[in-house]
């Protein structure tokens, strides 16, 4: 820790006794003192008692958990940083921490290379704020329905900055490639709001023609344009009291975004054929895959409609920026459509997520659900294999498999039949691959355990 920070008290609750001696080494230094416990019960004790700058909590703890014990803390003791630890921390728990006030929360594997910084980082923060320190409002948790897969640090910021800003109405502009997830996160963000006993109205902005985009919106009058047989509400009114997630912005032709401008500014709008104004309490959030700012200045997005989306940016990273949510992902999409269709339990085998974890998935999360559900439809058996899982190049790009076919016909002898000498070299390198096993290897060339000794054997040159 630095030595330029008074003495500072630190303490480490975490029923694993190995785990307290390691993080009491770890983070030993000048100026700080230490403390530990073993549950939650006696850490609310040791802080009646004892002035405590920063607190390292497990999740997992007895008599009450992690999240109780944050809460006690902050009610307690507000100037108290609580860094919460656990293995797989969910999507839940890490909104909800954030929400009643966690300073972090970090996952135990991370932690020999993680805990060290980011208690530098609270004990810091107590140093600039001290005596300053606000308590932070406290929310109830969210009912759970929302359920974003991912153990990356990446998607974890994310889910810290939801649950910062569902608290307030400020709007909110999601930006991420297609298929990323961002309408999961708008759900997340309507969700853990204190607007969830209401609805989320959602929107295509670019799925709607623009002569109907208003009257969806906005609502019409009965005889306002042809077809309008009867007076409608728009999507504002029925989100009145809720949040309205407008689904790629990016989209929305420009004299819409005048009038969204307007609901944005004053509260009010007109439904289509009518002079009568409405007023509507409405929390936006937005989302695209385009570059807005990019959008402005080619003169295809209004720049003061751009500002009042902007509020508060929530990026979703693509999947090839989080390839260690690769493999949960792809375990959790399997399951999730073998028991939708009454499968009988199929695995993937160690080759098959390493191919899964190579690739470029420019379709992202959605391009990975819908391999996924591929290859358990055309699955041969129990255990899916490389060959299982077609992946096609990303753009611009070749594959791995391409470029080692590539490797293997240019090193092949002119003389030599081209393709009993490619099928020879590929099923010797699956023979490698597979640590010597026929069986296997004959598995991935898709022929039986003999023809593939037979081909081994043949003499292509």
């Amino acid at each position: 820790m630095s030595e330029s920070l008074p003495e500072e008290t630190l303490l480490l609750v975490d029923p694993d006794l190995d785990f307290l001696d390691w993080a009491t080494k770890h983070l030993a230094a000048k100026g700080l003192r230490i403390l530990r416990c073993d549950d939650a019960g006696k850490a609310i004790k040791v802080i009646e008692k004892t002035p405590v700058n920063v607190v390292v909590s497990a999740v997992l703890l007895q008599p009450f958990d992690g999240l109780d014990l944050l809460s006690r803390i902050r009610t307690q003791s507000p100037d108290t940083l609580v860094i919460l630890t656990t293995g797989f921390p969910t999507t839940g728990q890490i909104i909800e921490a954030t929400q009643k006030g966690a300073h972090d929360v970090l996952r135990k594997e991370s932690l020999s290379f993680e805990l060290r910084p980011v208690v530098e980082s609270a004990l810091q923060t107590v140093e600039d704020r001290r005596g300053a320190v606000e308590p932070l409002p406290e929310m109830p948790s969210g009912d759970g329905r929302v359920k974003i897969i991912g153990v990356s640090r990446a998607l974890q910021d994310v889910f810290k900055l939801v649950g910062r800003v569902a608290r307030s109405d400020a709007p909110v502009l999601i930006s991420g490639e297609s298929g990323t997830g961002k309408e999961l996160v708008a759900k997340a963000v309507h969700e853990y709001s204190p607007r969830r006993q209401q609805e989320m109205i959602t929107i295509n902005c670019g799925a709607i023609p623009e002569n109907l985009l208003e009257s969806e919106l906005f609502g019409h009058e009965k005889g306002s344009f042809t077809g309008a047989i009867a007076k409608r509400s728009g999507r504002f009114e029925q989100a009145d009291g809720g949040t309205l997630f407008l689904d790629e912005i990016g989209d929305m032709p420009l004299s819409i975004q005048v009038k969204l401008l307007r609901v944005l500014q004053d509260g009010t709008f007109s439904r289509v054929g009518s002079n009568d104004t409405i007023k509507t309490d409405v929390r936006i959030v937005a989302a695209t895959h385009k570059n807005l700012a990019a959008e402005v200045s080619a003169g295809r997005f209004r720049e003061d409609l751009f500002y009042r989306l902007n509020v508060v940016e929530l990026r979703i990273p693509p999947l090839r920026e989080r390839p260690e949510d690769i493999p949960l992902l792809a375990e959790y999409f399997l399951q999730r459509i073998t028991r939708k269709n009454g499968m009988a339990r199929i695995r993937i085998s160690a080759e098959a997520t390493a191919s899964l974890a190579s690739h470029h998935w420019p379709g992202n999360v959605r391009e990975l659900e819908n391999t996924i559900a591929r290859a358990c439809a055309l699955a041969s058996s129990q255990i899916l294999l490389p060959a299982d899982i077609p992946l096609s190049s990303a753009p611009g790009k070749t594959s791995a498999l391409a470029h080692g076919l590539d490797q293997i016909i240019n090193s092949a002898p002119s003389d030599a039949p081209l393709v009993e000498w490619i099928t020879k070299q590929v099923a010797g390198r699956l023979l490698d691959r597979s640590g010597g096993d026929f069986k296997e290897a004959s598995i991935l060339l898709g022929v039986e355990q003999m023809e593939l000794k037979r081909i081994l054997s043949s003499k292509t040159v």
